[in-house]
Formats: structure tokens, sequence, C-alpha cells
């Protein structure tokens, strides 16, 4: 199953990284959230203090930078470690600022370009569980497992709030609910590659599944896939 690359796609809060990042370690596969090479670019375009507004000087910053995904360096509860020129971005690329940003900066048609290529590169090689909005229907379409992950509004929402608690960050859960109201908006209605599920997915809603459950259904389509290639 080696050469298997499985492309997992869903709205903001779904689960997928979670979902994306067992299942690859279930199968020894590599794990990549495309997502975060979006909120790197974000991050950067704030950090520089270019206007996310500003699609031509986002775009041009999205050619420039130098981003790298590395396995794990610190122990401290992260999927994979980012690094934007040279810094460890991992948990900056979470702040409010971030998430504010970064729809809109997905749904840049160059930006999308810039760091299309990259992701292909590595799917492409096989082994690895590559996690995002448009991964089945334009990156990796070529993918041999698509999965399209899912949950109502309000347990996403939960899910959200939930988890920035726990990071010990303030969260209201109305707040988070219209932030995740807008983000599947701007993703579902951008011009260049929308969120959508692809035509060979499958479509898998874990509102009322556990973490384990969902893990094996995905694992259950993966070995069917791979069962009717033997």
């Amino acid at each position: 199953m080696k050469d298997i690359t499985i492309a997992i796609d869903g709205p903001a809060a779904s689960g997928k990284s979670t979902i994306g990042c067992r299942v690859a370690d279930a199968l020894g596969f590599v794990y990549l959230d495309t997502g975060v090479l979006y909120r790197a670019v974000t991050w950067a375009a704030l950090e520089r203090g270019i206007a996310i507004a500003d699609e031509a000087g986002v775009t041009r910053l999205s050619e420039s930078l130098a981003i790298d995904i590395q396995r794990p360096a610190v122990d401290d509860g992260r999927q994979y470690t980012v690094v934007v020129d040279g810094r460890d971005v991992t948990w900056l690329l979470r702040e409010q600022r971030v998430n504010d940003g970064v729809s809109p900066v997905a749904a840049y048609a160059g930006v999308r370009a810039a760091l299309r290529d990259e992701q292909r590169r590595l799917g492409l090689r096989g082994g690895v569980v590559m996690v995002g909005r448009d991964i089945g229907t334009a990156v990796l379409p070529e993918a041999k497992v698509k999965v399209y992950l899912d949950a109502t509004l309000e347990e996403r929402a939960q899910r959200r709030h939930r988890e920035n608690l726990s990071r010990g960050q303030d969260s209201d859960y109305e707040v988070v609910r219209a932030e995740l109201e807008r983000r599947d908006y701007i993703d579902s209605h951008r011009a260049t590659a929308p969120l959508s599920q692809a035509a060979d997915a499958v479509y898998v809603d874990s509102t009322e599944m556990g973490i384990p459950e969902v893990v094996d259904r995905v694992l259950e389509i993966v070995r069917q896939v791979a069962a009717t290639r033997e």
C-alpha cells in the first residue's frame, strides 16, 4: 500500500488534521496538512505588514517564502513542525489573526498556484495522507483514496471551542460558530478550487462518531481500495 496517496478534504474543524495524522501513523505514511502552508503565508504577510486584501502582494510573498514542514521537533502536542524562513512558527499559525485571514489568502489563485506544485510533488510519491479543502478535486485528483470528512456546523464549533479552551485561550462558542460559518462560505464560494466533495470521494459524517471510529472507517476505505488492486 506504500504507493497509495490518501486525500482527506472537508470544512474547517471537521477533524481532518486529527484523523489524517492518526491514519498516517497507523499506516506508517507521511502526514501533510496543506492548510498550514496557507497559514504560513498568512502569518508571514501579517508579520511583514502586507494587507491580506493585497492579493498581488500576498501572492509575491508566497512565491518567495521558504516553508518547510518537518516531523515534530518538540514534544508539545504538535503534529509537525512548520519552519518559515528558518523560524519555527508552528503554534503562531493558530493565532486568531491568522484564523481571520487564512480563507481569503487561500482563495487567491496566485497563492494556490505557488503552493500546488510542492503539494503535488509530495503527494505523488505515495505513502502520504494529505488533508485540505481541494486535495481530491484540484491538488491530487489522481489520489487512490479520497475521503470527504464532514460534521454539522454546531458540532464543529463545539470542537473548536473545546480545543481553544484546552490550550488556555479565551473562547466564546457563538463567536467560534460565526467564524466557522464565515469560513465555510468563503471556502465554498471562492473562484479558484472551491471546497467541494470530489465525485469519487467517500463521504464520512463524523458528527456522531468518536475519533477511533472515524479512523477505523478511513482505514476500512483504504483496505477496500488496496484489495481491488491486488
